[in-house]
């Protein structure tokens, strides 16, 4: 049976077989990437600790499925060469999961209080979070390139620009979501996922606390 714990140590496995096989080939920059992407896979859980959160299955699975996929897949597998929508789907997907991150985060900053913002302002808090977050992993782009000779911008600004707008897309969708949410309309799955991660931390959100149901 695939779990999340599985699926997560499955890509492990992967990372460290990949690791192995650069060494045997003498490839320095894959055994570097393969091995930062293995080590950044393991972070979550612990990170999530350190901030005192419980985080979900699906949220877990998420992030290392992501942190794969753009370091390793899109670098040493090249994909973003391969295929021409890897990057804009990586890069719309991760807006809106950081933009939903970081309505949770928001919401939680308001103690779960429906009525201590207006729903507009925390809509608009996520989707600005979630585009400097994509600005600042531009500038990582840039660094890496510089620093290791690698070629994550691609095109350089062309690309840097493509990516800035797909993240806006995804930001505002997920900017949208969260307002939406506070106005209590149905979402559907991401509704799931929403409340999944608010009553899995029920301590964080205190004004939902004191209810015998979350909203």
């Amino acid at each position: 049976m695939l779990t999340s714990g599985n699926f997560v140590r499955g890509i492990q496995i992967v990372l460290l077989a990949a690791a192995a096989l650069a060494v045997y080939e003498l490839r320095w920059t894959a055994l570097f990437v393969a091995l930062c992407t293995w080590a950044l896979t393991l972070s979550p859980k612990p990170f999530a600790r350190w901030l005192g959160i419980d985080l979900p299955p699906s949220f877990l699975v998420a992030i290392v499925f992501f942190i794969f996929a753009t370091l390793f897949l899109g670098e040493v597998g090249d994909f973003y060469e391969r295929f021409w929508w890897w990057d804009v789907v990586l890069h719309g997907g991760s807006a809106l999961a950081l933009g939903l991150f970081a309505f949770l985060f928001i919401f939680m900053l308001f103690e779960g209080d429906h009525y201590a913002a207006p729903p507009w302002a925390v809509g608009y808090l996520s989707f600005t979070v979630a585009m400097a977050i994509g600005a600042c992993w531009e500038i990582f782009e840039f660094g890496m390139d510089q620093a290791f000779g690698l070629n994550m911008q691609k095109s350089g600004l062309v690309d840097t620009m493509w990516d800035l707008i797909v993240d806006f897309i995804g930001a505002s969708i997920a900017g949208v979501t969260g307002f939406l949410y506070l106005k209590r309309v149905e979402l559907g799955s991401l509704r799931f996922v929403l409340d999944d991660f608010v009553l899995r931390n029920r301590k964080l959100y205190r004004k939902l606390r004191r209810r015998p149901e979350a909203d």
